[in-house]
């Protein structure tokens, strides 16, 4: 057999390269093929917030307005409180926006406030109380220890009903003259007072 002259020998040499090259680029390329999958999914996962709403009865108008005030005078007056709220909550009375007069009004009106079920703006009829909130406190004293939803008056657990949950709370306030002195009393005339009543809930 013949030996294959020089020049083929050296274009023979020179196809090998190219082809092993071809050959190793096709094992990678195969091998990055898994051979089965597969999958599943857990559809539709979501978060939502609840709501905390609270509502009252008073049609936009102040639960008091009193002029003409005289000592001894006292009144009784309620209002109804609804929490439409999706989630538990506690509902907590405070006051604020107090009005303080030169002559010091505001040491004279002594307030209680009940809290209970019946009752409306309209009448305290039905009205039961569960519990005292606010108990002979005057305004000045009252506004002092219940200013904020950390400090306030009553403690309404509410279990998060969207329907709406009521609470009724009633206000008695009396101008209480006690031990003043006639020339005291008169130095009170035509002063003027004034406060808000503030309910917040705050969710569980």
């Amino acid at each position: 057999m013949s030996r294959p002259s020089m020049r083929l020998s050296r274009f023979i040499a020179a196809m090998a390269i190219p082809v092993s090259v071809l050959g190793a680029g096709g094992v990678v390329w195969h091998s990055s093929y898994a051979a089965f999958s597969a999958e599943t999914r857990n559809s539709g996962n979501s978060w939502g917030t609840g709501t905390v709403a609270l509502t009252d009865d008073d049609s936009g108008t102040a639960r008091f307005n009193v002029t003409s005030l005289v000592p001894g005078q006292t009144d009784t007056r309620c209002i109804r409180v609804t929490a439409t709220s999706s989630v538990a909550g506690t509902v907590k009375l405070y006051i604020v926006n107090s009005v303080t007069s030169t002559a010091a009004l505001e040491n004279h009106i002594v307030l209680t406030v009940r809290q209970g079920d019946g009752g409306t703006f309209a009448s305290c009829t039905g009205f039961v109380a569960d519990s005292t909130i606010i108990s002979a406190q005057t305004l000045a004293a009252a506004t002092a220890a219940h200013s904020t939803y950390a400090t306030a008056a009553g403690s309404w657990v509410t279990t998060g009903d969207i329907a709406g949950e009521v609470k009724t709370y009633e206000f008695a306030w009396t101008f209480d003259a006690t031990g003043l002195t006639q020339e005291q009393l008169d130095g009170l005339q035509g002063s003027h007072t004034g406060l808000d009543f503030e309910w917040e809930i705050q969710n569980n």
